[in-house]
């Protein structure tokens, strides 16, 4: 069976307006209304394709995301916490607080030189 596609009232009307403005000398109420139904019919067929599309790219988003849940749920138990590592590594919380205090002691030497 072939499926009709069905344009809404809004399609319709834009339609009509842009085989109005492309409406040559001498054309027929009859043509232009053919026209008007051509437009009409590729607007609600890109429609329906740009639909499709977006329903894809939603698909392959939840994939990934679940995908991305399903591995992550399996990596919590081999990877330590950040707390963790933190601790076994004390240079990244100190090394802000030393480069301060160097920065402070570079400035009063500069100044009371």
């Amino acid at each position: 069976m072939k499926n009709k596609i069905v344009a809404s009232p809004q399609t319709q009307d834009d339609a009509n307006k842009i085989a109005r403005a492309t409406q040559k000398p001498g054309q027929t109420k009859e043509q232009t209304k053919l026209i008007a139904q051509g437009i009409e019919k590729g607007i609600a067929l890109y429609k329906k394709e740009q639909k499709e599309k977006q329903r894809q790219a939603d698909r392959a988003r939840k994939k990934a995301l679940k995908s991305k849940q399903a591995t992550s749920g399996h990596d919590d138990a081999s990877q330590p916490s950040v707390s963790e590592t933190q601790a076994a590594s004390p240079w990244p919380s100190r090394l802000p607080w030393i480069l301060l205090v160097v920065s402070w002691l570079g400035f009063t030497l500069l100044i009371f030189k």
